[in-house]
């Protein structure tokens, strides 16, 4: 069983940022290709499942993104997955700079937005004196977002499914995003939904294990799984972060 292995590389780090530690070592020089492996040996309950394709879909930073030395490090580390054969593919999307406009909001349970009204320390009067305890702080605000890596995981997925490129899948990802993709692939081949982050599987993304071509399966990864995948520290020239 020939095993397609499909991630959103930025929340796949940034799930393991929230599971590890943001300033925890030992855990961002992933290895793709070895975590795929060993949660599929673990948990697919494929029988002669092989991680045959790995595809990676990211952006790279851009200078002046806050992060004096995050630039570099990232690109020592997607050289390391191409050297030590941990992807067989890297797609890259972009970021985009934005201005937004909006309601001022603090996050709320679940992290759903609650906005802000006249209050102390900063009450609104209107001419007359008289509070507008309703008021709402309307603000703009600089927005710096990573685009395209949803859309290209989906679209690698559906090609090398649709072109019989692999008998199964794997999708590490939990944007809800990519529900449709996901239930239609799920109609042809096993498919295994891997959620890295903290979160509870997003809703959107639940479905019925035996639903289509059946043998589906979910897993949350851990912080040992991040760890237990390691690339090596150094592959000649290339070295790990010294923070990392």
């Amino acid at each position: 069983m020939r095993v397609g292995v499909y991630i959103d590389g930025y929340n796949l780090y940034y799930g393991g940022r929230g599971l590890c530690g943001r300033g925890t070592a030992g855990w961002r020089w992933l290895n793709p290709r070895q975590l795929a492996e060993d949660i599929v040996a673990a948990h697919s309950g494929w029988p002669g499942a092989q991680v045959s394709r790995v595809v990676y879909c990211t952006a790279k930073i851009k200078g002046g993104s806050g992060t004096s030395t995050a630039p570099r490090d990232q690109n020592a580390y997607l050289r390391a997955l191409e050297r030590a054969n941990a992807v067989d593919h890297i797609e890259y999307g972009n970021y985009v700079n934005r201005v937004a406009k909006g309601p001022l909001a603090t996050a709320g349970k679940k992290d759903k937005p609650k906005l802000v009204t006249s209050g102390w320390p900063i009450h609104i009067q209107d001419d007359t004196g008289q509070s507008v305890p309703d008021a709402r702080f309307m603000v703009m605000v600089g927005r710096r977002e990573e685009k395209g890596s949803d859309v290209n995981v989906a679209a690698h997925l559906l090609i090398d499914v649709l072109s019989q490129q692999v008998d199964a899948s794997v999708v590490i990802s939990n944007d809800s995003d990519l529900e449709f993709p996901l239930r239609h692939v799920r109609g042809l081949v096993p498919v295994g939904t891997i959620n890295p982050t903290v979160r509870n599987l997003a809703a959107k993304l639940k479905d019925d294990v035996n639903r289509g071509a059946g043998q589906h399966w979910w897993y949350r990864l851990t912080a040992s799984d991040f760890k237990a995948a390691q690339l090596p520290n150094q592959m000649g020239k290339l070295q790990k972060p010294t923070d990392w």
